[in-house]
């Protein structure tokens, strides 16, 4: 990880989080570059607050930039292919179909109230927030899960080849 300027004089910071395993605290981003270590000392802590907090922001954004394309290519190409065989009412694509809606909820909610967010909130908001993200990213993790061992292995099963390459064609379009 090395911060390298642009011709603008902007940081420009790259880091591979997969192979870290892990989201890198904005903090220890500080830590690596010489201008911005005094954010880190005791005076500084509600700047790096807000700092952090809007990097939490920009970064659920980004992922449901992300998220809102899977939710669609599932939903308008591998649930109507897969509900000629199963229903879409009821069973597992009625199911993924309400998580992809209650992850959305809350991540809304959550790019919504911090948007509007006041200088000062209290520890009631804040908790408020912090579990809209919390809640959704559950609700992911499970889905996610359930897509890898239910719902592909389903689609594999059912589709015909021909299908398959259809899919397959539809969802890389």
């Amino acid at each position: 990880m090395l911060p390298k300027t642009n011709e603008q004089g902007f940081f420009e910071i790259r880091f591979e989080s997969e192979a870290k395993g892990r989201r890198v605290p904005l903090s220890e981003w500080l830590k690596y570059m010489g201008k911005t270590k005094h954010l880190l000392r005791k005076e500084n802590e509600d700047l790096l607050r807000e700092l952090e907090e809007e990097v939490e922001r920009r970064w659920t954004k980004s992922f449901v930039a992300v998220l809102d394309p899977h939710s669609e290519r599932e939903e308008g190409v591998l649930f109507p292919m897969m509900a000629k065989y199963i229903g879409r009412t009821t069973g597992p694509i009625a199911v993924m179909e309400y998580e992809h809606e209650q992850a959305k909820a809350r991540l809304a909610m959550f790019l919504e109230k911090t948007a509007q967010l006041p200088e000062n909130i209290d520890k009631g908001q804040a908790l408020t927030l912090a579990g809209a993200v919390i809640e959704a990213h559950h609700i992911l993790d499970e889905h996610f899960m359930k897509e890898e061992n239910v719902l592909f292995p389903m689609a594999e099963r059912l589709l015909s080849d021909g299908e398959k390459e259809e899919l397959f064609a539809r969802m890389n379009e």
